[in-house]
């Protein structure tokens, strides 16, 4: 889906900005406030939405809340009648 819109590069602070309008930016599966790379290819700017891992993050959050001491469980376990028997 090749799509040809117009738009102008606008001062913000030291920097410029362009608007992209949310067709072009849902074409890429992004939306306003998600992360993107940009890359210069043969005199051409290119934007690319940041891929994550689900879980990314997670790990080192993980750490943080055992350190602070904040890692019990939020609910009680729920057991069922016949966990005692059960052999792992």
């Amino acid at each position: 889906m090749e799509q040809a819109m117009q738009s102008s590069v606008k001062k913000i602070g030291n920097s410029a900005g362009v608007v992209i309008p949310k067709p072009m930016l849902a074409a890429i599966g992004a939306k306003a406030g998600d992360r993107v790379t940009l890359l210069v290819e043969s005199g051409r700017i290119v934007i690319e939405p940041v891929s994550t891992s689900a879980r990314s993050g997670w790990a080192d959050d993980s750490r943080r809340l055992a350190a602070e001491g904040d890692d019990e469980l939020v609910w009680p376990e729920f057991a069922n009648d016949d966990d005692a028997a059960l052999k792992w």
